[in-house]
This record gives structure tokens, sequence and C-alpha cells, in this order.
């Protein structure tokens, strides 16, 4: 691979794809309810809420599964963490297909949801202290195209086996085959980990230099002298770190308290922006758009594809137009397709040509977020705080996304049943203007800068 006329060894990339597969741990939890939701809510009798919590167990899970992967990180290394988040996925998609009640279901979800919390914290932070600087927001970025490829492998599974069989068949059998194909990756993961190294940053961290120097040697291409620099500079700002104050003094000095509100505001905002509210229920808006089952189905499928295709652009052009740019322009785009969705379900009766539009405009919008917020809030997180904070910090910002994520989850069903559709998209297309506001206002370039001097920017502020 080259880029601006450098090269980087194979051993980075399989590395990074190793890492970013628990992307796909996460895509594929973040699909599978939208399939089993058809045949859960009727076998168990859920009302909205209850149907809502169960959804929203994952990222429930989630919030506190990365509380405890950034301590756990900075303590044990990234990849015993990452290798627990395995495990518990794995138990978490064999409790769901044999859950007999609706306890179960969610004990089940709120486990998975712990590994989904590590994996999600860990993954983003590990490929930014591998990845050089002029390719670590494109490095990133595959993760969130692991986690496009497990949303769309999952709703193809989902398709595939709703549409070959009975709908009793479904209820009884389907959905549990669902959740079962989702220990597949989940066991995948767990063996591929050992063949990664652990964070180079992290062993200089606990004063094991010459496997990082090994590491980083294997990463690059670079000339020696430049790797030979480049752990310098690690040290360097390791040891100004160790003669630092307390996690909390200094993640509330100027610039990593300036660092933590944009990373917790955009970490909010892209849950605000309505995107899992759609990616948990699309079959459900298809059919009340006036597709039928199968087809809200199928559509679905194409939203996934639309998915992966459209993070694949954002890793070509995320280190080119930097992350501020295609932030700002994404939630304008989606703001648009959201206020032009709410419109259509105003009008009385939904007619065919009305589906169609409503189809087109999700897919925008969906392309829209792979473009922008989807992962460029990965990337933000990733690289804004510095090494001796990094791991915890980071997690703060991943467990306020994933309390969104719980919050957008139980309240859709909801805001739906009371509001109806039109002001439900009104509401989130409100948000994605604010947040284009945000980004103008407050949010630093940070692409083409390494971590250290990400870091000496910010404390300049």
């Amino acid at each position: 691979m080259k880029n601006k006329g450098k090269s980087y060894t194979k051993y980075l990339l399989v590395t990074v794809l190793i890492a970013a597969f628990g992307g796909f741990l996460f895509g594929y939890d973040q699909g599978v309810m939208s399939g089993a939701i058809n045949y859960i809510g009727p076998v168990f009798h859920m009302s909205s809420g209850v149907l809502g919590f169960v959804s929203g167990g994952i990222p429930l899970g989630a919030f506190f599964g990365c509380l405890i992967a950034g301590w756990l990180s900075d303590k044990i290394g990234r990849k015993i963490v990452m290798s627990i988040s395995a495990i518990l996925f794995t138990f978490s998609g064999l409790g769901c297909a044999l859950a007999g009640s609706v306890s179960l279901m969610i004990i089940s979800r709120l486990i998975g949801g712990l590994g989904i919390g590590m994996v999600s914290t860990l993954v983003p932070v590990y490929i930014a202290e591998i990845a050089p600087k002029d390719i670590r927001g494109k490095m990133v970025g595959g993760y969130q195209l692991a986690i496009a490829c497990g949303i769309f492998i999952v709703y193809l599974v989902n398709a595939i086996i709703a549409n070959t069989h009975s709908l009793a068949w479904n209820e009884d059998v389907g959905w549990r085959m669902m959740f079962f194909a989702g220990m597949v990756p989940g066991i995948l993961f767990f063996l591929l980990i050992f063949a990664i190294p652990e964070s180079p940053r992290f062993l200089i961290n606990k004063n094991k230099s010459d496997q990082a120097s090994a590491i980083l040697r294997r990463m690059s291409n670079e000339p020696t002298e430049k790797v030979d620099e480049e752990i310098k500079e690690i040290h360097a700002s390791i040891q100004s770190e160790k003669n630092s104050k307390s996690f909390t003094k200094e993640l509330l000095k100027k610039g990593s308290k300036m660092a933590l509100f944009v990373a917790v505001m955009c970490s909010i905002f892209q849950q605000l922006s309505g995107i899992n509210a759609i990616g948990y229920y699309a079959p459900t808006i298809f059919k009340q758009a006036g597709a039928g089952s199968n087809a809200a189905m199928i559509e679905t499928v194409f939203i996934g594809l639309v998915k992966v295709l459209f993070v694949a652009f954002f890793m070509g052009l995320i280190d080119k137009l930097g992350r501020r740019r295609m932030l700002k322009w994404g939630s304008y785009a989606m703001a648009t397709c959201l206020f032009l969705i709410a419109i259509l379900f105003a009008q009385n009766p939904i007619t065919k040509l009305f589906d169609i539009f409503i189809v087109v405009l999700i897919v925008l919008h969906t392309a829209s977020f792979e473009m922008s917020w989807g992962g460029g809030t990965w990337v933000l997180i990733s690289e804004m705080f510095p090494n001796k904070i990094r791991g915890r910090a980071s997690s703060i910002a991943s467990s306020v996304l994933w309390l969104a994520t719980y919050v957008v989850t139980q309240l859709y069903p909801v805001m739906i049943a009371k509001l109806g559709s039109v002001w439900t998209f009104v509401i989130f297309g409100l948000f994605c203007v604010i947040m284009g506001v945000f980004v103008q206002v407050f949010l630093k370039e940070t692409a083409g800068k390494s971590l250290e001097q990400i870091q000496q920017d910010n404390a300049a502020k």
C-alpha cells in the first residue's frame, strides 16, 4: 500500500484488518435485532416499551463495558480485553438463541453489550496507536467498515432466513438461528486476536521499549532513524505524563478538558443523527412506508450494502479532506434527508411512489452518515487524548456514545407511537443541523498530525 510515496508493510495491514474485525461483532449485533424483532415481539407478547428495552440491551450493556474497558486496557493491555469482549459476545449469541423468556433475552443482550462496549472502545484506540499519522484516519475507518460489513451480512442472513421459511417457523426457530449465527464471528475474532501484537505505546508505558520498537519496525517501511525518532517522541510524551497529575486532574487540564468536551458531544450527536433508530427498526420503517414484510427485509439488505460502499469512500477521503469538513457537510446532508422523509410521511395515503422516495432518502441519509459521523466519531475519540489517559478517557466518550444509543433505541418506538413518524424525523433532523453548527464552532482539524502533536496542540489551547 502506498501513500504520498511512503510504503507500509503487509504486517500493518493484516494487524489492522484483524483488530477492525471487532467492529464486525458490533455491526452484526446492531443488525440482528432488526430481523428478529418482527418475530420475538409477538412470540413473547412484548409491549413497545419492553421491545425497546430488549433492543436497547446491547447499548445499555455497552455503556458499562466501555467504562470497564478503559481502566482494564491501561492495566493489562489492549489485546487481553479485546479477547474478553469476543468471549462475552459469543455467549450472548448463545443465550439469545436459547432464550425461553424475556428476562433471559435481556440478560443475554446485556452480556453482549459488555463485550461490544469493550471492543468499541479499544479497537479504534489500538489502531490509532499502531497506524502512521498520515493514514491513521483511513486505518481507524477500517473499524467502521467492519461495522458496516457486519450489518450487511446480518441483514442478508436475516432476509434469507425470513424469506425462505413460513411465518410460523420463523416465530419458532428462525429468529433463534439469526442469533446462533452471531457466534461464528465471536469465536473467529477470539482466535484471530492471538495473531496480532500488543500496542507499542502501551508497551513503552510498561517499560517494554524493545518489544515496542520491534513492533513499530515491522509496521512501517520507514528508515530506522525515522522509527527511532517516533519511539523517542513517544518516550518523551510518556515521561512527561508520568510526571504529571492524577487521571482526574490530567483529564480536567485545559487541553484535555476541551478534548473531552468535543469527544463527548460528538458521541452524543452521532446517535442523535437517528442512524441507529433507522438501523434497529429499518424493516418496521419500510413496512410503515407501505412495503410488505419480505420487501422490507430486501430493502434493509440494500441499506446494509450502501453502508459498506460509503464507508469505503469515507476511508479514502478522511485523511485528504479532513475530519472537520466531512462531519460538517455530513450533518447538513442528513438533516435535509430527515426533513424530506418527514414531509413524505405526512402524506396520506403513502403511495408506492412515496415509498420509493422514502427508501431513496433513507439510503442517502445512511450514505451521508457513513461518509461523516459513522467513522469520524470513532476517529476523533481514538486520537484526541494523551497517551497516559487515552484508554480511560476514550472509554468515557465511548460510554457516553452507548448511553445515547440506548436512550435513542429505547425511546424510538415510544416516539413513533406517541409523536408519529413525521415529528420523530423532524426532531432528528433538527439535531443534525445543531451538529453541523457544533463542528463549525468547536472542532479543530487533527488530520495529518501525530498523536503526540495533537496532544501538544490541545495543551496549547
